[in-house]
């Protein structure tokens, strides 16, 4: 019998860390590097773990309103000129209640110091000091090449963030992290492999656990990081988490099952962020290359969730969503009972919100051909023929329910203006 899951909430946030490192090879571990670096500095000012902690929680979400590959690689430029991408950040994060103490961490991670004018956002907001922490370590993170021994560079670094003194950032700042520079360890940790290993280890909220609501509310945040970056998948994965909610429900699943079917839902294409928006929006056929790139989400989608402890049911009913009962789907291919219900719901719900949604290269397709489409694929042994069945029997209620979630998503994107 399952029970209900506990999920470190650190080891969550550390997921999404790395899923949104998908995106380039670039960006790897930046989000860690200026977790370590922002704490590291806050030590060495003797500010107390709690600051620290927020820190490290802060920078590893800080770029999380990146939304695009460019928007990532833009936020590399150390003379970065736009920071459109920190407010949107702040607005997605504050999605999610338990992150609303570093909502504005995020939010102001590219103001400058101005010589003090930065103590304030438009003369009425006063800035907290670990905000210019975090601008700080961004910008000491995108000098590090990743690709030079780092002690050679620390000199270049060090006198380039002290010329920004001032008019960048914060001087009582950038005097610690002079001091802090001094100590080998710091540019060692900074680079290292293990470097999330080493943040797990300074921090107590590896100790904090999520609760199932509060892992639902999760896993939202998640989907839209996933979805926002296309206007045509802007809500496919809300749509997906209703429909296998609502078809997990009538299958017969406990609530509980029903609820860790909707968390697998927004999660179940979180592999994606791999995958290329141009490859997402083309409106032609894809190539064979453009296709194996496509089969890599759900490989990925695997690999980044299981390094969560207590996800693994969860995981497999998300990341198994295009395994097919033949034996033919990808990338493990599983099949006929290895497959378990609740993927094999997932399979279901994710077919019939995509043949159902807008894409690039055709509109929604209408109940008759989305059920002819259902059809033929369970007759392929692609799907659950009795999963299908169901799905065909409640056509209408199911579908108001994906609707309605989809609208409510459609509505909060266009409030959130995501430009693309």
């Amino acid at each position: 019998m399952l029970k209900e899951p506990r999920i470190p909430l650190f080891e969550m946030s550390m997921c999404l860390s790395n899923a949104m490192d998908l995106v380039s090879p670039s960006v790897v571990d930046h989000h860690k590097r200026v977790a370590y670096i922002a704490s590291s500095i806050a030590a060495e000012m003797g500010l107390s773990e709690e600051k620290q902690e927020d820190l490290i929680m802060a920078g590893l979400l800080h770029d999380i309103g990146a939304i695009s590959l460019k928007d990532r690689l833009d936020a590399l430029n150390f003379e970065l000129e736009s920071s459109a991408h920190a407010e949107l950040g702040y607005r997605l994060i504050r999605t999610f209640p338990t992150f609303s103490n570093i909502a504005s961490l995020i939010r102001f991670h590219h103001l400058l110091w101005d010589y003090g004018n930065g103590s304030s956002f438009k003369e009425e907001y006063p800035i907290p000091m670990i905000c210019h922490i975090l601008h700080l370590a961004d910008r000491i993170a995108v000098l590090i090449n990743r690709k030079d021994e780092i002690l050679r560079q620390a000199k270049g670094i060090i006198e380039q963030i002290r010329g920004g003194s001032g008019e960048k950032f914060m001087p009582v700042l950038v005097d610690s992290f002079i001091s802090l520079a001094q100590k080998e360890y710091f540019w060692f940790d900074a680079v290292s492999s293990s470097i999330s290993q080493i943040l797990t280890r300074r921090t107590r909220l590896a100790t904090i656990e999520l609760d199932l609501e509060g892992l639902i509310n999760l896993s939202r945040l998640f989907g839209k990081i996933i979805d926002f970056r296309s206007r045509f998948t802007a809500t496919h994965s809300s749509g997906v988490a209703a429909a296998a909610e609502a078809l997990a429900r009538l299958a017969g699943l406990t609530k509980l099952e029903c609820d860790m079917m909707k968390i697998a839902g927004y999660l179940h294409d979180l592999g994606k962020l791999a995958v290329p928006a141009e490859i997402l929006e083309k409106p032609g056929k894809l190539t064979w290359k453009e296709n194996n790139i496509i089969k890599n989400h759900t490989y990925y989608t695997y690999r980044i969730i299981e390094t969560v402890r207590n996800l693994d049911v969860i995981n497999m009913w998300a990341s198994f969503h295009h395994e097919r009962l033949d034996g033919k789907g990808y990338p493990f291919h599983h099949k006929g009972k290895d497959i378990p219900l609740g993927s094999r719901i997932m399979a279901v719900a994710d077919v019939f919100t995509a043949v159902t949604e807008d894409r690039p290269y055709r509109p929604g397709m209408s109940k008759g051909n989305a059920l002819h489409t259902l059809q033929q694929m369970a007759k392929n042994s692609a799907l659950d023929p009795g999963l299908v069945s169901i799905l065909i029997s409640n056509y209408d209620g199911i579908n108001a329910i994906r609707r309605a979630a989809q609208a409510a998503e459609s509505k909060e994107y266009k409030e959130f203006g995501v430009s693309r």
